[in-house]
Parts: C-alpha cells; sequence; structure tokens
C-alpha cells in the first residue's frame, strides 16, 4: 500500500521558491496510523509466522502505537495487551479517548507504575510477563525493531527520487532510520526530534546504513507531548490554508520546524523538500483535555 503526495501551496514556499511534498501516511488506513501500519506490518506477519496468538507491547496513555495496535492485531484476529505507563490510570481508563478506543478494539491493559515502566526492556521484566500472562509476541515502546525499520523502507519509492530532502518527525528513531536506509544517494533526511536531547543521534546510528542526515534538535518544544501557543496556532493556522491536520506531539512539530528553517533560508533557490505525515490524529482529542485543564487554545479537529 502506498500513500500519496500532496503538493503544499503556501506564502512562504512561494517567496522563498522552495517546493514542499507532504507524504499523506496519514492516509495509509483510518485507525492504523501512518509510520505504526509500517512498523507493523512485519512484526504482525512474524507473529503469525511463529503461530503466536496475542501481541504485547507498551505506550502511554495517549499513545498512537497502542491504538495502532489494538486495532492492527484486531484486524489480523490475534489478542493485544498493552502495558500502560501509569497506574494511576487503571481507575480513569474509560474517559480516556485513546484508552478507551483501544480496548473496544480487544486491547487488554496492565498498568504499572513508571519505576517499573522503566524497566520494560529488561529480561527479567519481560520473563515476569510471561511467566503471568504466558505466549505473546513482543513489540517494542513505539513498535521499533529491525522489522519496524524494513516496513519503514518501504515509505519512500522511485517516485520520490526527484526530491533533495526527506524530513521526518522522531520518536524512537524507527522511521526515520528506514528513510535513511531507503533514500537515493543524493538525498539528505531531517529528522526532527520531539524529545528534548540529542540522545537520539547514538539510537539512529545503530539502525542505519549510511551517514546521509541530520537530527533536528530544536523543535521539540519542551520535550515529549509539550506543546505551546506558538505550535497551536502554526498548526490551526497551517490546516486552514491547507486543509492538512497536524498532530502537536510528531508532525505538527517537524511542519513548524521545516517552515522555521525555510523562513531563515536554510535551503537553497530550488530545493525540493518531502515530508512524511505519520499520523497521530487520534491523539488531537487527549491533548484537547489536557489543553482546556490549562486553559490554552485548543486544536481545530
Amino acid at each position: 500500500m502506498q500513500s500519496t503526495n500532496q503538493f503544499i501551496e503556501h506564502p512562504l514556499l512561494a517567496e522563498k521558491q522552495v517546493t514542499l511534498v507532504i507524504k499523506r501516511e496519514d492516509l495509509l488506513h483510518p485507525f492504523i496510523s501512518g509510520n505504526k501500519y509500517r512498523k507493523l506490518k512485519y512484526n504482525l506477519l512474524a507473529a503469525q509466522a511463529e503461530n503466536q496468538h496475542t501481541i504485547l507491547t507498551f505506550g502511554g496513555a495517549y499513545s498512537n502505537h497502542i491504538a495502532a495496535t489494538a486495532y492492527a492485531a484486531k484486524e489480523q484476529g490475534l489478542k493485544s495487551i498493552g502495558v500502560i505507563r501509569g497506574e494511576e490510570l487503571e481507575s480513569s481508563w474509560k474517559i480516556n479517548a485513546t484508552l478507551k478506543k483501544a480496548y473496544d478494539d480487544g486491547m487488554r491493559f496492565k498498568f504499572i507504575s513508571r519505576s517499573d515502566y522503566r524497566e520494560k526492556e529488561s529480561d527479567v521484566f519481560i520473563d515476569d510477563l510471561r511467566n503471568e500472562i504466558g505466549q505473546f509476541y513482543l513489540v517494542p515502546e513505539g513498535g521499533t525493531n529491525d522489522l519496524a525499520i524494513k516496513g519503514c523502507e518501504e515509505i519512500i519509492t522511485q517516485k520520490d527520487e526527484e526530491f533533495d530532502f526527506l524530513c521526518s518527525s522522531v520518536g524512537t528513531g524507527g522511521t526515520v532510520s528506514g528513510l535513511i536506509n531507503s533514500s537515493f544517494s543524493h538525498q539528505k533526511v531531517l529528522g526532527f526530534s520531539a524529545l528534548k536531547g540529542g540522545f537520539l543521534n547514538d539510537e539512529i546510528e545503530k539502525l542505519v546504513d549510511n551517514k546521509r542526515w541530520q537530527l533536528m534538535t530544536d523543535y521539540h518544544f519542551g520535550g515529549y507531548a509539550k506543546t505551546s501557543e506558538e505550535l497551536i496556532h502554526f498548526i490551526n493556522t497551517f490546516k486552514e490554508i491547507t486543509s492538512i491536520p497536524l498532530d502537536p506531539i510528531y508532525t505538527g512539530k517537524m511542519i513548524f520546524g521545516l517552515f522555521n528553517m525555510i523562513k531563515h533560508d536554510t535551503f537553497a533557490v530550488g530545493t525540493k523538500i518531502i515530508a512524511i505525515h505519520t499520523g497521530g490524529l487520534q491523539g488531537i482529542a487527549g491533548m484537547n483535555s489536557v489543553l482546556k485543564k490549562k486553559n490554552l487554545p485548543l486544536l481545530n479537529i
């Protein structure tokens, strides 16, 4: 399955004579959002090949990955279990739009403390889960592993060879690693980190086979799931101009960063850029509930 490329008309792009196309991975599937569709594709095939009947994975309260895994597992006739960060959610998950949808799609939850959650990659922790739950196929938090990267390598196709830059938001590094591996030799990949700090550089280096990339670390807006009135205004204005909705956790920050770079003449006249819309729109309702409590402007849905 391939997504469509959407040419963006915007006054800034016309002024700077830069071409921007957004690859609409968010439209791949109505419920398995964007890059999550890519990351889960080969993992689900592997689970079935191993005759596993249950998918277990990890995530937070508004996790795109949790929502996507629940639906993808249901679609393939598999059970799913979500190990959720924050034991306090056990009493309130039914009013959380993401978790309620995942539950309705068949996922069952195990809520654990944040301290226990930090142990999620340890062999002892995983063995304890298997002793408690039984056999399962493990998909990491965010979905990133070798099979996920294989899936994300399929985002870029021959028709994308004309572009000079490939851009993606970065969470766990899987999507951008797939882009780096599948990029053409004349292309540079820019990854826009949604997390504070440059530690993802080391993670990405372990997953890629070339050095034609750069991690942009100035557009995280304070860290994962952090936002600001400036970002909200940008996302709402961008939708008014282009009719394209952006999520505030990943793609919204990337597009904001790109426009800031274009504004400050980072790219030469005539540069062609393709940016990957990785989805995540299901999280807007949850973000708006947080913004409402903080008396901040809401995102237009």
